[in-house]
Order: structure tokens, then sequence, then C-alpha cells
């Protein structure tokens, strides 16, 4: 498969989980690809798990600093010279009841999960190629009052309506933004919050598909928005979640 042959795609939060299953799903169609992180260990351990070197770069960058981010646009225009796609992925979950929530806490999720999104498009816009396909991160908890969620769903509910604004902003230079909401994906970050198989098994049985998601159910949802086989869609939002938010399980009914 090479329909991202001589495309290169920078993708925030590149080192694990959804990140690291979406740049190996492009680097094995053939793109080359720009992985940021805030780990240099996990980033290196990434790149040698991709398996092509020459087509990937690694870079340090804390996506809530627009320093750090002005610094990753200027290696990637160094290495590749522009870019055709971007998966701003890179997030951060901390769940507390809404009267715990520190200031400090706050601004991390509004930094790393909004402010981050916001400016990893913003300063990557003299890079993009017109035509170019913008994918942001959200989350399935949009459609859900849970408690503990409060500050982290309210800025995915905001990545969300960027998708909506910046698909209407940028529409003058062809440059389609839409938005994936992940459901229950195994990935590091899952495991921390639900680190007991018992856990795990609880959250599968709320899954009408019967699993939990995995990486590469992220990666191929986002290589079709990336890719030109989506070139009338815009704005718009596609839940990868095996049915969790709209289809009730058939092994909860009553029997």
């Amino acid at each position: 498969m090479t329909r991202f042959d001589s495309k290169t795609v920078l993708i925030t939060g590149g080192g694990s989980g959804m990140g690291l299953a979406t740049a190996q799903h492009l680097v094995d169609a053939g793109a080359n690809v720009v992985i940021a992180g805030r780990n240099r260990d996990r980033l290196a351990s990434a790149v040698k798990e991709i398996g092509a070197e020459s087509r990937t770069l690694a870079v340090r960058a804390d996506v809530s600093r627009c320093g750090d981010l002005d610094a990753l646009i200027t290696a990637t225009r160094e290495r590749f010279g522009q870019l055709d796609g971007i998966f701003a992925n890179a997030g951060t979950a901390s769940f507390s009841r809404s009267a715990d929530v520190s200031e400090e806490d706050f601004d991390a999720s509004v930094g790393t999960n909004f402010k981050g999104v916001f400016f990893t498009v913003t300063k990557a816009l003299p890079l993009l190629n017109d035509g170019a396909s913008v994918v942001l991160n959200g989350s399935w908890l949009t459609y859900r009052g849970i408690a503990f969620t409060a500050v982290y769903t309210a800025t995915k509910a905001a990545v969300i309506n960027l998708a909506h604004t910046l698909g209407a902003d940028l529409a003058d230079r062809r440059i389609r933004v839409n938005v994936i909401s992940p459901g229950y994906i195994e990935t590091d970050m899952f495991n921390s919050i639900c680190p007991t198989q018992e856990l795990r098994e609880t959250h599968r049985q709320m899954v009408a598909i019967g699993r939990l998601g995995r990486g590469q159910d992220i990666a191929s949802t986002v290589a079709f928005l990336l890719s030109s086989e989506s070139s009338y869609i815009t704005g718009q939002e596609i839940v990868v979640d095996g049915g969790l938010t709209r289809a009730f399980p058939t092994s909860s009914l009553p029997t």
C-alpha cells in the first residue's frame, strides 16, 4: 500500500498509543512521519519500532509550550520541507471531582488538550500544503456527563468545536479539518486508568461490538481522513467507539 508516498504527516503524542499506531500505519503506507512527544526515550523507542528511520523524525516537544511548537515546525521544515497532514493527538487525562481541581490541574489540561491542539495546527500552517488534511483527537466522553471528568471533557468538547470552525476557516486553502472521538482504546493511558483486568472487563462489557478498541482501529480511521478518499469531508466528527456511545450491548439486555 503506497497511497501516502511522498506525503509527510506530523503526529503529536506520537511516541506511544494511538499516535504510534498511526505513525506505523502511515509509514507502512509510504509516508514520512514526524512524531512529537515529551519523553525522549519513548520517542527513540518509537522510531526503532516503526523501523523506517530515513522516513521518521522524532522531536521532543511539549505542545502546551509555543516555543516547543516553533522548534518542532523548524525541525520539520529542515528535514522534510512541507506537511501534507497533521494528527493533533497529544493529550493528557487527569480525573478528579470538580471541587478538587486546582488551578494548576486546570491549566495543565487546557494547555495540552486545547491550547496545544490549536497552536499545533496554526503554527504548522506555513508548512501545510493547500489541500492538506488535519485530524484532531476528541473523545466519546463529550456525549456523557460522567463524574471526575469535567475539565478533561470540556477540553475535548472544545477540540470538537475546533474541527467545525477551523474547517470553515481553512477551506479557502482546501485544508480539511476533522476530528475523531475514540471510545475505550487499549493504550498505556487507558491501562493506567484501568489497571486491573476486572476494571478493563467492566469497560469492555459496555461496548456493543464486544471488545476494547485497538490502536489500529484509530490509525485506519485517521489514515482515511488524511487521505484523498475523504476529500469531500471537512468539519466533521467520526466517533470510533465500537458502539459505546449509541448502541446498547445485547449482553446487557434482560433475558
